[in-house]
């Protein structure tokens, strides 16, 4: 951080609070505006944290981040809508920072921005998935099956078969990922249901 950059991050308006019961109407209102302010950036943050993918191959016949633009692609191509394959792109996200819990991070993400349906494919698709390799692992290639019955099964048994489990061609042409961005874009420009939605709690007040 040079000195200009400390200089504007000092002069920022802080909240006056040293404990959050002290706190005033006029604390949280600054810091509600840089809430809305920051939370505008997570389209690009989500973006930049799945570059992490690119060229980590962990074994595989193609890296991680050309696994989710081809997961994404795949179901692009077959007509999803754009919640539908945001959800396919982001599924693997959590690889870098949940390394025994990657669909539970990808799912906390994607949660305010999509419906339930896809919500629960995307925190779920780990065991699905395991149909196709667990029992090479000395696991039960049979794990989806504590969920069968569930309103959501088929979804997420489709979305297995039909694009994460088929992505893994290394001579497959994917999109790139400047072509998802505005998908990603739109999906998270507002958020479906969040205990935080500051945005549209300020609007109806003005």
């Amino acid at each position: 951080m040079d000195v200009t950059e400390q200089t504007l991050h000092g002069a920022e308006e802080r909240a006056k609070f040293r404990e959050m019961k002290q706190g005033t109407a006029e604390d949280w209102a600054i810091i509600g505006g840089e809430y809305r302010a920051f939370a505008k950036g997570l389209p690009d943050r989500v973006l930049d944290h799945l570059k992490l993918l690119d060229g980590d191959f962990g074994g595989f016949p193609v890296c991680r981040l050309e696994h989710s633009l081809q997961t994404a692609t795949r179901a692009h191509r077959d007509g999803r809508d754009e919640q539908y394959v945001v959800m396919a792109l982001l599924h693997d996200i959590g690889d870098t920072l949940g390394s025994y819990n990657h669909p539970d991070v990808a799912a906390s993400i994607i949660k305010p921005f999509v419906r339930e349906e896809l919500h629960w494919t995307c925190q779920h698709h780990g065991h699905f998935q395991g149909y196709y390799y667990f029992h090479f692992l000395g696991m039960d290639k049979d794990a989806r099956e504590a969920f069968r019955g569930h309103e959501h099964f088929e979804t997420c048994r489709e979305f297995c078969e039909k694009y994460d489990q088929a992505a893994f061609d290394p001579d497959y042409e994917s999109e790139p990922l400047a072509f998802f961005e505005p998908m990603v874009r739109r999906v998270m420009e507002r958020p479906l249901a969040s205990l935080y939605k500051l945005e549209e709690q300020a609007e109806a007040a003005e």
